[in-house]
């Protein structure tokens, strides 16, 4: 791996906030961002993600590569879940080994949007039909943990309302929010969007390191709970996403020769979705414990991914 690129990530002033974050806990700071704040400031970064996706995605022809390329996104989606809760459910009970495999099938937004911000730094571009992918992704794996928890759970008590489950998962907040801003940016014309686009763009890193700040604010918070279910969770939540994300950067050739493209592919099969599926999970399955896989995936998984992971998986993605 490039010595230069994991040190250029690792000075990255967005890293380096959500860094503050985690010491601000430990020094016992009362830092805080404050609700209402943070919960804008993610609606915002999944509205401009989404707009500008849509804006590339309008100059984009639709080929061939582009449908494969989606068919092999929402395979890895329902893929994913279904190999991790057998290598959880031996040692989690059935609704947390379906809710963290869920969660690992799943994607992580503000992952992709650090991605797409790494992208850029490496003088690459993110083409608008990943946004729509990362979007499509989001859905099958809570339909898929879903449904294993209902298949080998013989409690009773915890049945699922399928109905209630599927709907959830294709009307979440943050799943609604990237589809309808792709479409209303692929909608708009050139000079629309540009009458916006100090908003969506010039914003968008200040806003992303406010709001890592805050993710290091939360993590902090809750990785003390994680270590009273022992090392397990902690080891698969570095391993697994490591593995599902360098075996991508080498797979997603066989969909896509760009090598952006299949940088993106490899980062969203490696992360882990702690919005979209913890607010799944709250609703159909409640004996799911919140406090494994939602600090699984934020606290461990998602800085893994943005300090080291990047660089590996874009190394991965030029060497095949």
């Amino acid at each position: 791996m490039n010595l230069g690129l994991l040190i250029e990530n690792l000075t990255n002033p967005a890293l380096l906030f959500f860094v503050l974050g985690i010491l601000a806990v430990c020094f016992k700071s009362d830092l805080e961002i404050p609700p209402n704040s943070s919960k804008f400031i993610s609606l915002y970064l999944l509205f401009s993600i989404g707009f500008r996706g849509g804006q590339e995605l309008s100059h984009e022809t639709f080929t061939s590569e582009i449908g494969w390329s989606m068919l092999f996104a929402i395979g890895l989606s329902a893929v994913i879940p279904l190999y991790t809760f057998f290598i959880l459910k031996p040692r989690l009970n059935t609704f947390n080994a379906g809710a963290i495999a869920a969660a690992y099938g799943s994607v992580s937004a503000v992952t992709f949007i650090t991605a797409a911000t790494y992208l850029e730094s490496q003088q690459l571009v993110l083409h608008g039909h990943m946004v729509a992918i990362m979007a499509l992704m989001e859905s099958p794996a809570i339909i898929v943990g879903l449904l294993l928890i209902s298949i080998y759970n013989k409690d009773a008590s915890g049945k699922i309302d399928k109905k209630i489950a599927f709907k959830h998962s294709l009307t979440n907040g943050s799943v609604l929010l990237i589809l309808g801003s792709l479409l209303i940016g692929f909608i708009a014309s050139d000079k629309q969007a540009a009458g916006i686009e100090p908003f969506t763009n010039d914003l968008f890193k200040g806003f992303l390191a406010i709001f890592l700040l805050d993710m290091g604010i939360t993590s902090g918070r809750k990785l003390k709970a994680l270590f009273s279910f022992g090392w397990f969770p902690f080891l698969f939540a570095v391993i697994v996403p490591l593995i599902n994300g360098c075996v991508i950067a080498i797979f997603s050739s066989i969909v896509t020769d760009d090598v952006s493209n299949r940088f993106i592919l490899s980062v969203l099969a490696a992360s882990a979705s702690y919005i979209a599926v913890p607010a799944a999970m709250k609703i159909t399955v409640p004996k799911a414990n919140p406090g494994l896989f939602l600090p699984m995936a934020l606290a461990i998984t998602f800085p893994m991914n943005i300090t080291i992971g990047l660089p590996i998986y874009f190394h991965r993605v030029q060497c095949f």
